[in-house]
């Protein structure tokens, strides 16, 4: 089975609690329940982390790389727009990445709407709520699906 690691960045421990018009009235782990729930119907091993710190959410990175982890999901919140630190470890640990986001981050303040990953992602997805994630999942295990069958015709 492939493994996936889903990472939250700062203040999504706090969800369900703040600023519900924008994320929703979902805590974390029940969202985190839902992801689990896709992720065993995709039959992949998910993996989930959060943390508020920059540079523990890099140690999980590199810790991924350690793992021989398949694929990471990472909402990297607000360090979306400034961290190059964060942006370096993905670039460093070369795993395939989606990009998720609960709030359309274009529909928001100006600020939010650079990411610093976004162009190094396989894609992202915004907007959609916890279906993000969910959709990230589906993409996931479609690319992984085809990377198998790609290494076994060659």
């Amino acid at each position: 089975m492939s493994e996936v690691l889903v990472l939250h960045g700062p203040n999504l421990h706090y969800l369900g609690k703040r600023e519900t018009n924008l994320y929703g009235s979902l805590t974390l782990d029940e969202i985190n329940q839902r992801i689990l729930d896709k992720a065993k119907s995709l039959r992949l091993d998910a993996y989930i982390d959060q943390s508020n710190s920059e540079a523990e959410l890099m140690t999980l990175i590199y810790e991924a790389k350690a793992r021989d982890v398949n694929f990471i999901i990472f909402n990297p919140a607000a360090y979306t727009h400034t961290s190059i630190a964060l942006r370096d470890a993905l670039i460093a640990v070369e795993i395939p990445f989606i990009e998720v986001h609960l709030s359309n981050i274009y529909a928001r303040e100006s600020f939010r709407h650079h990411s610093y990953f976004s162009d190094i992602a396989l894609g992202s997805i915004a907007g959609l709520g916890p279906n993000s994630y969910l959709l990230a999942l589906e993409a996931a295990a479609t690319y992984l699906k085809d990377r198998i069958n790609e290494k076994n015709s060659n």
